[in-house]
């Protein structure tokens, strides 16, 4: 790992602290991330994220919570007030790549001038739309990536490409079974 302070934008002693630190207590890599969504109207939802558990305590180190807007396009319903779901998986996917590519090109003293990931996802609604289909999720997804160092070749930029592909949360949980658990509590409205 490189001794740089700093490198495109990531500070690399505090990643190798932290590394260390968790190779010491594997507990500190325990994470629970929450997202809440409130209906609106139609389509439209707003959503919330605010605190995660890190290592079994609560953080409450945002200040205010995030706020996104999901709605679906006019073909779907919608108003175009937000992105809809799948668009937002999609976005969840070229973050996670980004934050991958440019925090491991850190650790090892690549420098990332630029970079950019486009992606794409093949989708049929008739399931979802209680007709018959293929599955109701997507059924092929492509990530295109550019990037731009002045310093790594392209073999290695290749290299990291496929372990940040590897080692992505995000990936991972779009192509391995993922146990989802769903609770449904019913509220009587006062008459």
């Amino acid at each position: 790992m490189t001794t740089t302070a700093t490198a495109n934008g990531i500070d690399v002693r505090a990643l190798a602290e932290t590394i260390d630190a968790i190779k010491e207590d594997p507990n500190l890599a325990s994470f629970t991330f929450r997202a809440r969504s409130r209906w609106q109207e139609g389509t439209y939802n707003t959503g919330e994220i605010r605190a995660f558990t890190h290592a079994g305590s609560q953080d409450e180190s945002r200040a205010a919570a995030f706020t996104l807007h999901g709605d679906e396009p006019p073909v779907l319903l919608g108003a175009n007030r937000g992105p809809n779901a799948v668009e937002l998986l999609l976005q969840s996917l070229a973050f996670c790549y980004a934050v991958g590519y440019v925090a491991n090109a850190a650790a090892r003293g690549i420098e990332v001038t630029g970079m950019e990931y486009d992606i794409e996802g093949d989708f049929d609604v008739r399931p979802f739309l209680g007709l018959d289909g293929p599955r109701p999720g997507f059924t092929a997804i492509r990530a295109r990536a550019r990037v731009s160092s002045p310093n790594a070749t392209p073999e290695q930029l290749q290299e990291l490409c496929r372990y940040v592909q590897e080692t992505s949360p995000v990936r991972d949980s779009l192509v391995n079974p993922v146990p989802v658990e769903t609770t449904l509590e019913v509220v009587r409205e006062a008459t």
